[in-house]
């Protein structure tokens, strides 16, 4: 009522209020009546420039305090937070600002306990005595100086300033501390590890020279007070950007005119004379001038933004500690946590990243250097409500059991056996989810949990991207991922598979090509045996000599050398790549044929039209159906292995499935009873793995994250495994060796053609070589007998030869056996002509 009363003169610009309440009130009329408002103390985020256009602050506001916490609080690995606070616009919109800044980092308030500005401490009392038996230990109080005293004298009663609390105060508790010139000492006993927030102000020469002004004053006794705080040296500044404005809008021509406005006017019986209030003509060219100010002040640098904030934001991190305060660090809004004065950092490209955020040490609440977990079980007597899944089939992994804890299987081994690593009891009960009758839908377990109908989920639940969105996970203790299951048998080799890898036209041109290479090998050993003269059991020996050294070496003839050189780079270039594709695509093909089943894979089983077995309850049915597009009709969900038997048993023409989709473990334990009738095709197709889920951000799923860990590497996790899920080796897929190896049977169909071909050319061979014997005897090259009877040389009998004369005759040379015929004809053919002219003669003669 005075700020209002105070307006009926003609002002130009106000100062104030304090606090951000009356601010609320005071900016309406300033706004109707256009007159700045340069407000030191009012920070209530809410009072906005939109709003409220000749509003001016000139201190920080909340928003950027509200956003230094949430950044403390990142920077400790704290995710849940209790905001205590007064419950007014000031406290209330600082605290909602404060969520909006914990949810970009991942954190929230768990609960806000707000009370009265006029509560008394008995209520204050009950109110903590809640926030106790409540999950998070880190607490931030916004509340006013005048009543913040009481929150930490009443908690220091219930114990809740000893180790293990964390307790932040926003600016009022330095804001309070400073403005005294000696806090008692119990006072400060009671704060001892508190950690508050100052507005930050540089050293300048200015302030230096302010503050011996000022001590000086308070030496003489004529200060008001014993000591100043932050907000001060901002109402100070703030009396100085009214002068420097106010000095810049006269000599600018500004006029200090004012009218009168009809929209104000007095209603029946009110007090405030609103028709007296006169409308500042030149508002709107001094806020312009006071945006356009820029000095350097007792607080800092007094410059705005686009926005009509203060530039360079920054608050100084204090620990209190012994009867003082202790600057651990700096926040601005430019770098954000650091140990190095903010005005360093400016001229510095900004630094945000995590690892650039630094705090010096703290000693928390207990005289205690470990940063404090930040959270507990609830004091409230509930002990932890954990689902597990009742599982119809593969109890191994969890199942219904009759023992006081209720159930018991691999998964539970594996949790029970973390939380035993864990440096705190937790208090649980486990409690079963689904009817017993068929598995429960894993997806809705989990919703459950982000519901908080449960606190965490145990069992067999896989790790996908859906479900990360609403829970957190734990770190994977068992790896998993989706596999194709079918019918399998080892199928005997096509005796003639060898000729699969080339088509009828690439074996007729391979053909083409052999008999062109062989026709001109054919050639040049005509061609040597021209050249090397000698026995002919040595020309094989020659001629592979000559192809070699034609390669490197040069003879008499250079066109035999090149052409030698030619061919056999080609054939040896042609060879290796027509052996190297054929060999890899043959033991690609006898491979394959050694699975009788239809279905090598996913990508098979997609393109067929064949049913499909799932697990009941699996994420397998939404990532066929949502990710590999199947139809929902070919999915049959089964319940368990014997499920899965019978289906695999009748066969997708009979009622059954062509395969199994399910993960691994589960696999491995089917398939380790079916006698190695059924085995994995293909490769996984996913990969991912199985955890324990727990409520979003509950610091539980990082230590048992830990504790899995730890597990892991001892090897007791390995232990658990052996315990509950022991298998046979048909539980993996076809041996690898088995599958590389190609047997007899593959190619017997190929020997069987080169024994054809290779029984013919001996044939071939003899005949040639028993004709030539025949017309040839070696007695007749001893003798050399010009007359011999034609009857004793053409009918010499084989059966009359020795094994040593045809070996003898074979191994002659091919030439000198030519010559030798060939002699052997023309002395036939004398004798002939001479027994011929004989009988001439006789006949001619006189008798």
């Amino acid at each position: 009522m005075e700020a209002l009363q105070l307006m009926e003169s003609d002002v130009v610009v106000a100062i104030g209020p304090q606090s951000s309440g009356i601010a609320h009130v005071i900016s309406h009329v300033v706004n109707e009546l256009h007159v700045p408002l340069l407000s030191f103390g009012a920070t209530d985020p809410t009072l906005s420039s939109m709003q409220y256009p000749y509003f001016l602050r000139t201190t920080p506001s909340d928003h950027f305090q509200m956003y230094a916490i949430a950044d403390i609080v990142d920077y400790y690995g704290w995710r849940e937070v209790i905001a205590i606070f007064v419950d007014d616009d000031y406290g209330r919109s600082g605290i909602s600002v404060l969520g909006d800044a914990l949810a970009k980092k991942r954190a929230k308030i768990s609960y806000k306990a707000a009370f009265s500005p006029g509560d008394t401490e008995s209520k204050i009392n009950d109110l903590l005595v809640e926030v106790n038996l409540m999950e998070s230990r880190v607490y931030v109080v916004h509340v006013n100086p005048d009543t913040g005293l009481n929150i930490f004298s009443v908690a220091n009663a219930l114990n809740m300033m000893g180790s293990g609390y964390v307790w932040i105060a926003t600016d009022w508790l330095p804001s309070y501390l400073d403005s005294k010139d000696a806090v008692d000492s119990n006072t400060m006993n009671i704060l001892q590890g508190v950690i508050a927030l100052r507005h930050y102000t540089p050293d300048t020469d200015l302030k230096k020279s302010f503050m011996s002004k000022w001590n000086n004053l308070k030496y003489k006794g004529s200060a008001g007070h014993a000591g100043f705080n932050s907000y001060a040296l901002y109402a100070y500044d703030s009396v100085w950007l009214a002068a420097h404005a106010l000095d810049v809008f006269l000599n600018e021509g500004g006029n200090l005119s004012f009218s009168y406005d009809p929209k104000l006017h007095d209603t029946n019986g009110s007090m405030l004379h609103l028709a007296s209030l006169r409308v500042f003509n030149g508002g709107e060219q001094l806020l312009q001038t006071l945006l356009r100010m820029n000095f350097t002040g007792v607080s800092g640098q007094i410059q705005f933004d686009p926005d009509k904030h203060l530039v360079h934001p920054a608050y100084d991190v204090l620990n209190i500690v012994g009867t003082g305060t202790r600057r651990i660090g700096y926040w601005s809004n430019y770098s954000h946590l650091s140990v190095v004065p903010p005005e360093t950092l400016y001229t510095k490209p900004p630094n945000i990243s995590t690892g650039s955020q630094h705090l010096y040490s703290v000693i928390w609440p207990g005289d205690t250097t470990s940063t404090p977990r930040g959270w507990v079980f609830p004091n409230n007597g509930q002990p932890l409500r954990i689902a597990v899944p009742n599982r119809v089939g593969y109890k191994e992994f969890a199942s219904k059991d009759k023992s006081p804890q209720g159930v018991r299987g691999y998964c539970i081994d594996v949790f029970e056996a973390a939380i035993s690593l864990l440096p705190y009891a937790v208090p649980r009960t486990y409690m079963l989810y689904g009817d017993g009758k068929r598995n429960p839908s894993y997806n809705e377990l989990v919703s459950r949990v982000a519901q908080n109908v449960y606190d965490a989920a145990v069992g067999d639940i896989t790790i996908v991207t859906n479900r990360t969105k609403i829970v957190d996970f734990t770190q994977p203790y068992m790896e998993s991922g989706l596999v194709v299951v079918a019918l399998v048998k080892e199928a005997k080799s096509n005796p003639w598979a060898f000729l699969k890898p080339f088509t009828a036209e690439m074996w007729f041109v391979t053909a083409l090509f052999f008999l062109f290479v062989g026709a001109v090998v054919w050639i040049l050993e005509h061609r040597i045996n021209s050249e090397f003269r000698g026995p002919p059991r040595r020309q094989l020996i020659t001629v592979c000599w000559f192809s070699f050294s034609t390669m490197f070496f040069s003879h008499r003839e250079n066109t035999v050398s090149s052409l030698g050189r030619m061919v056999l780079i080609i054939w040896l270039f042609v060879v290796l790549i027509i052996n190297s594709s054929y060999t890899a695509s043959l033991t690609s093909i006898l491979t394959v044929q050694q699975l009788t089943s239809g279905i090598q894979g996913i990508d098979s089983l997609i393109s067929s039209t064949e049913p499909i077995g799932i697990q009941d309850g699996s994420f397998a049915f939404n990532y066929l159906v949502d990710e590999l597009n199947i139809a929902q009709s070919r999915i049959v969900k089964l319940k368990n292995p014997e499920a899965y038997l019978r289906a695999l048993k009748l066969g997708p023409k009979k009622g059954g499935v062509a395969a199994i989709v399910d993960e691994l473990p589960y696999v491995e334990l089917f398939l380790s009873n079916t006698n190695c009738l059924y085995r994995i095709v293909g490769p996984e197709f996913t990969k991912s793995g199985w955890g324990f889920a727990f409520q979003r951000d509950s610091p539980l799923a990082v230590d048992m994250s830990t504790a899995i860990l730890q597990l892991s590497e001892n090897g007791d996790l390995q232990k658990i495994h052996n315990k509950w899920l022991t298998h046979s080796e048909c539980s993996s897929q076809v041996n690898q060796v088995d599958e590389n190896q190609l047997s007899l049977n593959s190619f017997w169909g190929l020997f069987l053609i080169c024994g054809i071909a290779c029984v013919l050319s001996l044939t071939i061979f003899c005949c040639r070589v028993f004709t030539q014997y025949r017309r040839f005897s070696p007695e007749d090259e001893e003798s050399e007998i010009e007359t011999i009877e034609p009857s004793r040389s053409s009918r010499r009998s084989i059966r009359s030869t020795s094994f040593k004369q045809i070996i003898d005759f074979v191994d002659k040379k091919e030439e000198e056996i030519k010559e030798m015929l060939k002699r052997k004809n023309s002395n036939s053919n004398k004798q002939q002509t001479s027994i011929h002219s004989f009988s001439d003669g006789q006949a001619s003669s006189p008798s």
